[in-house]
Formats: C-alpha cells, structure tokens, sequence
C-alpha cells in the first residue's frame, strides 16, 4: 500500500445556508453551516472534507488557519 499525502489551500464560508464544496482557480471553497465558534465550522469542514476525499476523518487535519477562514488541509491516505 501506497500513502498519498496532499495539501490544500480552502477558504471556508461559516453559517452558510448550504454545506457544499467547490473548486475555484487553486483554491477550493467549504461552505458549512456551522457557526465560527469553539472549533464548531472547523469540526464540518473536516467531516465534509473526508466524505468529500473519500477517505477517514483520522486522515484529514487542519494545518494551518485554526482561527482564519483561510486554511490549509492536509489529506492523507492509503491507496
């Protein structure tokens, strides 16, 4: 088995009135409907991220942005 690892630029849009993602230019958008308070949006965009990769929640991780709506993803998964 293979271990992939991949970084991604996100900009995420709290208490949206649709959850979503979506793809502009290098950067792909999160929309949650989680409010920006106590780690609430950044616990669903981590949950629609792995859904959205296809792979397990322990696998996807915020490094960089806790507190910005600009964030870099890490992905890492087995293939």
């Amino acid at each position: 088995m293979e271990s992939v690892v991949k970084d991604y630029a996100k900009k995420v849009i709290p208490n949206a009135k649709i959850i979503r993602v979506g793809q502009s230019s290098n950067t792909i958008k999160v929309w949650v409907n989680s409010p920006a308070i106590n780690g609430k949006a950044n616990k669903a965009v981590l949950k629609l991220l792995a859904d959205h990769f296809k792979v397990k929640s322990k696998e996807i991780s915020i490094l960089k942005g806790e507190k910005s709506p600009m964030k870099i993803i890490r992905v890492d998964s087995v293939n």
